[in-house]
């Protein structure tokens, strides 16, 4: 079973070789957690380990009864009703209520500032069900988490995870019919879905005092080589806010699934976004990102093309996207090994 490591007791013992960020071995597989195996996770930072079950009253715990389960699920669901209340408000009255707002991102906020396990989160709550509303949802916390890792300080992180997470907010003019059709767009739905962005501007604009929200959601799918829309711009008349919100919004709708889109693996992904960086995408902030996803990645189960399975246990330094897996048979390494891919990652 997977437990944070505030919650670890006394005499628990460890299933899984516990790895820092960087692939360095903290502590080895059947270590019992004593004082002074405490100290070692709480010095490298580790925030999860895997440990034996633990039997409460005759019945054991569930292995998948993981904390960020219990405690994030109930704030995210609650986000994505919020969010969709908000759309809903928004195109009756053209405008988003600053108490709205807070209620609905403000207790996301809060577990933000101590679960570090992205990736994790990711996983478990990405699914196809009420695709508009759950994208907000993600793009507000993953705008958050770039903002902090690019060293932003706690006041600008939430104002640019508010940015994320209003920067949809244009779609509530855009009929069901287009934003939910499965086959491809035609010129004249194609061109009323990139008015999504003008219509958030204006939502905004007539809500917030605070212009950045306002430029998100006109910007956010503006492209660093000019070739974005809805005005065209290069990348040095993008507003930083903007940028951000433009690698979370890129992520999350890659690894989403939709009516005309399977659900794509999470790492695969940033190996996509890695290669848009370099014409698209803000490249200090796509590369902040994934540096900081990848250690995420350790300890998650991976299957491999040919129906192979394992565990991620070490990345690469200078390859993040071809790490070394420990399967039945032994080790693998990605970086070398080409008759393997990873074609998805479990949590």
């Amino acid at each position: 079973m997977r437990v944070h490591f505030r919650d670890v007791q006394p005499g628990d013992r460890l299933t899984q070789d516990t790895f820092t960020d960087y692939g360095l071995l903290v502590l080895s597989k059947g270590a019992v957690l004593d004082d002074h195996a405490l100290s070692r996770l709480h010095q490298h930072q580790i925030d999860y380990v895997e440990i034996e079950r633990r039997a409460f009253g005759g019945s054991a715990v569930e292995e998948n009864a993981l904390p960020i389960q219990a405690n994030f699920r109930p704030l995210y669901q609650d986000a994505v009703t919020g969010i969709e209340s908000i759309f809903g408000k928004a195109l009756e009255e053209g405008k988003v209520h600053e108490e709205d707002l807070k209620e609905s991102f403000q207790p996301l906020v809060e577990n933000f500032k101590t679960e570090r396990d992205v990736v994790s989160l990711l996983l478990m709550l990405n699914s196809q069900d009420d695709y508009t509303y759950q994208h907000s949802v993600q793009v507000g916390m993953l705008s958050y988490y770039i903002a902090r890792w690019m060293g932003w300080d706690e006041q600008e992180s939430v104002r640019v995870g508010k940015a994320g997470f209003l920067h949809d907010i244009g779609k509530c003019r855009i009929p069901d019919a287009i934003l939910n059709k499965p086959g491809k767009l035609n010129d004249e739905e194609y061109k009323e879905i990139q008015n999504h962005s003008r219509y958030g501007y204006e939502i905004l604009e007539s809500s917030f005092d605070d212009h950045v929200l306002s430029l998100a959601a006109l910007q956010h799918h503006e492209r660093m080589n000019g070739t974005g829309y809805p005005n065209r711009i290069p990348g040095e008349q993008i507003h930083p806010v903007s940028r951000i919100v433009a690698v979370a919004d890129t992520y999350s709708a890659m690894i989403s699934s939709r009516v005309y889109q399977k659900k794509r693996d999470l790492l695969v992904v940033l190996k996509e976004l890695h290669r848009v960086s370099f014409s698209e995408l803000d490249p200090e902030i796509t590369y902040t990102f994934i540096r900081h996803m990848i250690p995420n990645f350790i300890g998650k189960k991976v299957e491999l093309t040919g129906g192979l399975t394992g565990t991620i246990i070490m990345n690469h330094p200078t390859d993040f996207f071809h790490p070394l897996i420990q399967s039945d048979s032994g080790f693998i390494d990605l970086s070398t090994d080409v008759r393997y891919e990873i074609t998805q990652v479990y949590v």
